[in-house]
């Protein structure tokens, strides 16, 4: 099975481009961000059409999450526990049956908190980050494969930048973001991406601005994370990197995973 990512910066925008890559790519399983639209907007008849079952957690005009999928999920949940106050839309799970048992996957948009001395944005990263940490915690201790895939807002390492001093004290790239992730992965996640290669390197998002994708001056800031009995399962990972040279593309680009998981 192939499990991707990506953020696609307004699905309505580029519905063109998604159907396309749904067709080059054939994932199985696709996690999206950054829908940014409610759940009734959301272009689902051609999404359909193109083999594949919906769900969404929308918002209007921004955030929103997605999990699109060649078979129908058992379980879906929306929005991540935690607190009851948070009305962003960034965070859905889908549980689907796989030979064997079962397979657990969530879309991710994580909060970008810039700027980071903001007196609300960087808590709030923060806290969400905490909750996430939470609910991977609860979840791991059902000992089933779990990816957690999306746009964490979040470089882990030096070389995930194209230069660490332009990113120094941006939020995504703060000690203290940086140690939030990683108290994530403590609990015993793989980063897909970088057990599979050490290649740098290895982005995933280039800003529209300032030339950033022709002179290559990229972040890797989308991620899959797995559990133990998923990272059992993964083969390879792509970052489907010619998708950001396409017409109107998205500033980030798809990232997947494959796994020996055979759909029922």
């Amino acid at each position: 099975m192939k499990i991707a990512t990506w953020n696609i910066n307004g699905v309505r925008a580029r519905i063109g481009n998604l159907l396309a890559w749904l067709k080059e790519s054939d994932p199985d399983i696709v996690c999206l961000q950054e829908i940014k639209c409610q759940d009734d907007s959301f272009p689902r008849l051609e999404v359909e059409a193109a083999g594949y079952h919906v769900e969404t957690h929308g918002q209007k005009g921004f955030n929103g999450v997605a999990i699109l999928s060649r078979m129908r999920p058992d379980e879906v949940n929306r929005g991540l526990p935690g607190d009851d106050t948070d009305e962003h839309a960034r965070f859905m799970e889908a549980v689907f049956s796989v030979k064997g048992g079962a397979i657990r996957v969530a879309s991710i948009y994580l909060p970008n908190g810039n700027p980071a001395d903001d007196p609300v944005k960087y808590p709030y990263k923060l806290a969400w980050m905490a909750r996430l940490e939470a609910f991977a915690r609860d979840r791991l201790a059902l000992e089933e494969p779990l990816i957690l895939a999306g746009d964490y807002n979040v470089i882990p390492e030096p070389h995930d930048c194209w230069d660490p001093a332009v990113w120094a004290n941006d939020a995504l790239f703060l000690p203290t973001t940086r140690a939030a992730f990683r108290r994530l992965e403590n609990l015993g996640l793989t980063d897909a991406v970088r057990a599979s290669t050490d290649a740098v390197p290895a982005y995933t998002f280039w800003d529209y601005q300032g030339g950033c994708w022709q002179k290559n001056y990229g972040i890797r800031i989308d991620h899959l994370l797995l559990s133990p009995e998923a990272a059992d399962r993964l083969t390879s990972t792509v970052i489907e990197k010619d998708v950001r040279s396409w017409e109107k593309p998205s500033d980030h680009v798809p990232v997947a995973g494959y796994f020996n998981f055979e759909p029922l």
